[in-house]
């Protein structure tokens, strides 16, 4: 498996350790991202944010988030990243007050995008950083979101209309595709006791967050149009990893 510049890797490893998350800007974020593989089609895998799917759980209360889902698993000791079948996403009311307690399926990724050498390259950079903050190679479940916010003159839209969250997980990775025509956007990291740890916002693609899921909260103010005549989206990518435990094979009878 590739590993990181070891100058790079303490850094990330020591600001997520300390605080719980790091932020990496563009420009760094390209050159470690490259060194796990290409983003030649950096392209044509962020077009697919164009084909999402309205986000059918929040339509009652707006129809301002598309998303699309998928799943990846690897065992243990840098084995293979592997697609797994279709499946809802699932998280409890103790971490989603809003839509918890329920399995949510949304739409695929598109082929073109789950097969991409842009998302094996982002989900293989999360794998090694995350790997060595946890000082541990588990089994990992993996789980990629796809998110487009449109906010609308009179309505502004919700990155995270749960508010200040845990998603339920270990890791997460958040990393900005595409932000047109768009006001605000501030994600804000919080301690248990509520306490502001730190502030960002996500302007350029590749612009990225790291999140240590079970030690902080995080949430992003509301997003609205800049020129209210023109149409407005922020496109992220949102990766998950959950440490799993590996099931023993079943002896024979």
């Amino acid at each position: 498996m590739t590993s990181l510049p070891d100058d790079a890797a303490r850094s990330l490893e020591v600001a997520v350790e300390q605080e719980g998350f790091a932020f990496v800007g563009h420009g760094p974020m390209r050159g470690l991202l490259e060194h796990f593989g290409s983003l030649d089609d950096w392209d044509r895998f962020a077009e697919t944010w164009s084909d999402l799917a309205v986000d059918s759980y929040l339509a009652a209360t707006g129809r301002q988030r598309r998303r699309r889902h998928c799943v990846f698993s690897a065992a243990a000791a840098g084995a293979p990243i592997l697609p797994e079948p279709h499946q809802p996403h699932y998280q409890s009311l103790h971490y989603n007050s809003l839509q918890g307690d329920i399995e949510r399926w949304f739409e695929p990724v598109l082929p073109e995008a789950a097969t991409s050498d842009s998302l094996a390259t982002v989900i293989g950079f999360s794998r090694a950083v995350f790997e060595r903050v946890a000082r541990a190679s588990p089994r990992w479940h993996i789980e990629v979101h796809q998110f487009r916010i449109e906010p609308y003159p009179d309505q502004p839209g919700e990155p995270t209309p749960e508010g200040m969250h845990r998603d339920g997980v270990d890791y997460v990775l958040v990393l900005l595709v595409d932000r047109a025509n768009i006001a605000r956007g501030t994600t804000s990291i919080h301690a248990n006791d509520g306490n502001e740890l730190g502030s960002f916002t996500l302007a350029h693609p590749l612009d990225a967050a790291l999140v240590e899921d079970a030690r902080v909260f995080h949430g992003v103010t509301a997003v609205t149009p800049l020129d209210p005549s023109m149409p407005a989206h922020r496109d992220v990518l949102v990766v998950t990893f959950r440490a799993v435990p590996d099931v023993p094979p079943t002896s024979p009878l």
